[in-house]
């Protein structure tokens, strides 16, 4: 009976914290962002506060759901995130691997769907940190390099989409052409969340028979010079890297992953 009831506690602390999440990102866009854009008149300085602003409700957010029990969390090698213009990328297992990164990475860029531009719960925060978007096309490793150069910590999921539920990982070459056209070393942060939730085609109130235990790991960083040695184009060196990161992901360089 207390293992039933502890699951149904946590299904409806789950939807709680879903609505908490989509209520908080209205009002930020209705009546934080709208101050913020008068009271900054400067973008740069304004995309910086707004920034800080949702770094601290991601912090916020993370800490109500574990308050909430739903679920547990331990981060390590933090320290090495407190620089400037850091390439940083992740393996994608859970839909709120963002938000635990963002609440805790300084000045975060990162690459968000167009999608969330036009959404009501979203499209405040996104548009006044001056996000990217993944509308960009051919110009958007050439926009990634532009706000590593200007010291934002940029965040990238190489798979592009959550790992498929008891699927394997899967890179694309995106991250590692920004890494080798950049000449940008790589920060890689491994997440595990045991049991997983809320993965590729979960839903949301399926919740596993304990609380989850989320683990974010942040690595040494990966040099990237070795890739393009010896003239290698940069097509090829991306290929390689792209390659190593996906055994890296997986957990074939155990040193690392």
């Amino acid at each position: 009976m207390l293992d039933a009831a502890g699951r149904y506690w946590r299904v409806g602390a789950t939807g709680l914290s879903f609505a908490v999440f989509g209520i908080g990102g209205l009002a930020l866009r209705v009546a934080v962002f709208p101050l913020l854009g008068v009271a900054v008149r400067q973008r740069g300085r304004r995309e910086v506060v707004a920034r800080e602003i949702i770094r601290r409700a991601f912090r916020a957010y993370v800490d109500l759901m574990r308050a909430l029990g739903v679920l547990r969390y331990e981060v390590s090698g933090l320290e090495k995130l407190d620089r400037r213009g850091l390439l940083i990328l992740a393996n994608h297992p859970t839909l709120i691997d963002t938000v635990f990164l963002m609440a805790f990475v300084r000045n975060a860029d990162c690459i968000v769907k167009g999608a969330l531009w036009r959404n009501p719960f979203t499209g405040g925060p996104v548009r006044a940190a001056g996000y990217l978007s993944n509308d960009g096309g051919a110009d958007l490793v050439g926009d990634c390099i532009a706000s590593l150069e200007r010291g934002n910590n940029l965040i990238v999921f190489p798979e592009g989409t959550r790992t498929p539920c008891g699927g394997a990982i899967s890179l694309k070459r995106g991250a590692a052409n920004i890494a080798v056209r950049g000449g940008r070393d790589i920060t890689p942060v491994v997440i595990r969340c045991m049991p997983l939730t809320l993965g590729k085609g979960d839903k949301w109130w399926r919740v596993p028979p304990c609380r989850v235990h989320f683990t974010l790991a942040v690595q040494d960083d990966v040099a990237v010079a070795a890739f393009s040695a010896g003239g290698t184009s940069d097509v090829l060196a991306a290929r390689r890297l792209t390659d190593f990161l996906q055994d890296y992901f997986t957990g074939k360089y155990q040193g690392h992953a």
